[in-house]
């Protein structure tokens, strides 16, 4: 049984390693102090921590489950847009009761995940785009390019010898680069992280600024892949449960700060597949490792937080711009790959890119609804066409 115990450890390891910083920024980028941000963080990793221990002795499947990275890129794109942290945490709320009713309602399951995918792909490499500039930003700036240029460094030369650790490499760099910026006093800093309650307040503004795109991006950049990973090693996908359960999850979560909790897809494939274990039977048991894990991994949160604190912010969006990198090329490509939705692709990409806010609402929420209405009009232009045609 060592080999799926050891794949559960790999896999939380990484997990956690490639994007915590991530989301310490995007709590704060919507509005969290550095208590809050180490209280999200810590319930994100219960909620993972206990829908992963359930699932795994009740389903007997390897059923990963990890915080929405495509949700957390979401936050921190929404920075700078004036949002409360309570109203973040009322749209984290709605996210999360969208995604129980999927779970409980099929057809509204089925109704999101038939949102095109050239736009929501198309949205995504919009939220991730401006980060994933950050590397090379910091690179560019004279005062944090000796910090920058060897974290980047680190993560191409692993990212070809050894991808699946070229991340959890690239942030053991920036945790040293930032120890020669910064010095060890933030170690002092750190504390045991405690669940501090937030009351949400509902700002609709907020909810289709930042909740409906949270909770769509989830669905397509974490859900389906997740599903489509666990069906690809010859497991029937559980859409109640995981639907349900992290939705749940992620609404006991979302009062202590905490965002989204969603399907694993690459941590998926470390524990579903052959290297988790020979026999199909036994790889639940490397979901079970990894769920015990994300406590210890919890109680690490204060640390995060401080580190994340004492670095300049551009080395810790170079470091997550280099975790969602691999998201952007996935998103570019399924964005483009259909000839004749590439236009209202592209519009999409461009509008939600631009971080244009429109009444106090998110440029997510407005390219979402410029490409729909530039699919629509081609779209019905061309079937126009094609009755007039002789």
């Amino acid at each position: 049984m060592l080999q799926p115990i050891l794949a559960g450890f790999v896999a939380a390891i990484s997990g956690f390693a490639t994007s915590f910083a991530l989301v310490i920024a995007a709590f704060v980028a919507v509005g969290a102090s550095d208590a809050q941000a180490e209280s999200g963080l810590f319930a994100l990793c219960l909620a993972i921590a206990v829908v992963s221990t359930v699932g795994a002795l009740w389903l007997r499947i390897p059923l990963a489950i990890a915080w929405s990275t495509p949700g957390a890129a979401v936050l921190l794109a929404a920075a700078g847009n004036g949002i409360r942290f309570s109203d973040a945490v009322g749209a984290f709320l709605v996210s999360a009761a969208l995604m129980v009713l999927c779970g409980l309602w099929p057809a509204l399951g089925r109704a999101i995940t038939r949102i095109p995918r050239p736009l929501a792909s198309a949205m995504l490499a919009g939220v991730l785009f401006p980060i994933c500039l950050a590397p090379f930003r910091a690179i560019a700036d004279p005062s944090t390019v000796l910090y920058a240029l060897p974290i980047v460094l680190v993560w191409l030369v692993l990212y070809r010898l050894a991808p699946r650790w070229a991340v959890p490499a690239a942030m053991l760099v920036a945790v040293v680069a930032i120890v020669a910026y910064a010095g060890t006093g933030w170690v002092g800093a750190a504390d045991i992280p405690a669940l501090s309650f937030v009351a949400p307040t509902f700002d609709l503004l907020t909810i289709l600024s930042l909740g409906l795109p949270l909770f769509i991006v989830t669905m397509a950049g974490q859900n389906v892949p997740g599903f489509t990973v666990l069906a690809t090693n010859g497991y029937p996908p559980p859409p109640r449960f995981a639907l349900v359960g992290t939705g749940l999850g992620s609404a006991a979560a979302a009062f202590f700060g905490g965002h989204m909790i969603n399907l694993g897809a690459i941590t998926a494939a470390i524990m579903s597949g052959e290297e988790s274990h020979p026999d199909p039977r036994r790889r639940w048991v490397a979901t079970l490792t990894n769920g015990l894990l994300y406590i210890p991994l919890g109680l690490c949160a204060g640390l995060a937080v401080a580190l994340v604190s004492a670095a300049p912010s551009i080395l810790i969006t170079a470091v997550a711009g280099l975790a969602v990198l691999g998201a952007l090329i996935t998103s570019v490509v399924n964005a483009l790959e259909e000839p004749r939705h590439r236009v209202a692709a592209i519009v999409t990409f461009l509008v939600v890119a631009s971080g244009v806010v429109i009444l106090n609402i998110g440029a997510a929420f407005w390219g979402l609804l410029a490409g729909a209405v530039v699919m629509l009009w081609l779209g019905w232009n061309g079937r126009r066409r094609e009755r007039v045609a002789p």
